[in-house]
């Protein structure tokens, strides 16, 4: 069983930055991959950034490229996601998720529950 909290939510106004993270359980072995996806009510979630926990590759989605980044402190067992030039749009839940046996970050970036592990999410709001 993997458990993640995330952490870091909140509200900055457009053009902002926050950096959200995923305090992941040590039971978290090389063939995972965590992923970052997020969701507006109504809508679908949709993955936008993920790594292998192994070799380190990133995988980006949409408009997260070029803004976002993610990264993970193996020491700390913490998942980061980097949000720079936040905008309106990217007002939603965030959430981390895990999966194992996954040997590249584009596998998880469309998973959806209930595959998985997944956190609680946290909460972003981008004012104009």
């Amino acid at each position: 069983q993997v458990h993640l909290v995330e952490s870091g939510g909140g509200s900055v106004q457009t053009g902002g930055s926050l950096r959200l993270s995923c305090k992941t359980s040590e039971y978290t072995y090389s063939r995972y991959c965590l992923g970052w996806f997020r969701q507006v009510p109504g809508e679908e979630r949709e993955g936008i950034a993920s790594i292998t926990i192994g070799p380190g590759e990133t995988f980006y989605r949409g408009s997260a490229k070029g803004r976002f980044t993610v990264s993970l402190d193996k020491a700390k067992n913490t998942l980061y996601l980097q949000m720079n030039n936040l905008q309106p749009e990217d007002t939603a839940t965030y959430y981390c998720a895990a999966l194992g046996g996954c040997d590249r970050p584009a596998t998880i970036a469309t998973m959806t529950p209930p595959y998985g592990y997944w956190g609680q999410g946290t909460r972003v709001t981008v004012s104009s």
